[in-house]
């Protein structure tokens, strides 16, 4: 039987890079998945790909920033499935990658609107339904960044720090109540957002070459096993995908070195 076999997930930045991989690892795993894009023809066309390789799959429109956005991706997915047990909560935004003088104050404020306050809203709304499921996995795609700053992401370094405290705190509210909750560092990964790290020169990331970056798969990979009960010492946690036990459980080959 497939891991996830039976198991409902909503992944949230699924159009595209971790997102889309992710999405695709969990419905190859056995889940129904729902395919949660701000561009819904985005998330849409990730969707009929899995099916099109034999998963099952929904696609949603869904800005994580937009305050009714959560409560109305989350009703279509029970409406269709009737249950709700895995969130990944993957959508995020870099911008402004700026020094704190120079950032645009808007910009700011909506990475953490997206990367923080969205998880938030999105992990609230699901909670009914893995409570009355009798429990559920929530991962946070969380970063390095969220321990320590790094120049001109001075917004993504704080979201992200929240992001972590977040899934503390459900983990401490709700674990009793067979609510599995963590944040999870996919490392720098070969996505759109790298290409705007690199545009932009700052920090020593920026200047890392494309050949240095991981595949969209491997996290990919692991968020499948994160969800998994083997993975139940990361709870409350940041995992981390260079953690080399976590790697070989997950079936990841050891990073080079």
């Amino acid at each position: 039987m497939s891991l996830l076999a039976g198991r409902v997930a909503i992944v949230t930045g699924a159009g595209r890079g971790i997102g889309a991989a992710a999405a695709a690892a969990l419905a190859a795993a056995g889940a129904r998945v729902a395919v949660a894009a701000r561009d819904p023809a985005a998330g849409t066309a990730q969707a009929e790909r899995i099916v099109a390789a034999g998963g099952e799959a929904m696609g949603l429109g869904c800005d994580v920033a937009d305050p009714q956005a959560a409560g109305t991706a989350v009703a279509a997915v029970r409406d269709r499935w009737g249950r709700i047990d895995i969130l990944i909560n993957n959508a995020g935004v870099i911008d402004p990658i700026a020094r704190i003088a120079e950032a645009d104050p808007e910009a700011w404020a909506r990475t953490v609107a997206v990367n923080l306050v969205g998880a938030f809203r999105m992990a609230r709304e699901v909670l009914p339904a893995m409570l009355a499921g009798g429990g559920g996995t929530i991962v946070a795609i969380g970063s390095g960044a969220a321990l320590r700053p790094m120049e001109g992401w001075s917004a993504y370094c704080a979201s992200k720090a929240g992001l972590l405290m977040l899934a503390r705190s459900l983990d401490h509210e709700y674990r009793d109540h067979g609510i599995r909750s963590l944040a999870f560092a996919p490392g720098i990964v070969d996505t759109g957002m790298q290409g705007e790290i690199r545009a932009s020169g700052l920090n020593p990331v920026s200047r890392l070459p494309r050949t240095a970056l991981a595949p969209a798969d491997d996290p990919a990979r692991a968020l499948v096993w994160l969800c998994g009960p083997g993975a139940d010492a990361h709870l409350g946690a940041q995992a981390d995908i260079r953690d080399p036990a976590l790697r070989a459980a997950a079936g990841l080959a050891p990073l080079p070195g």
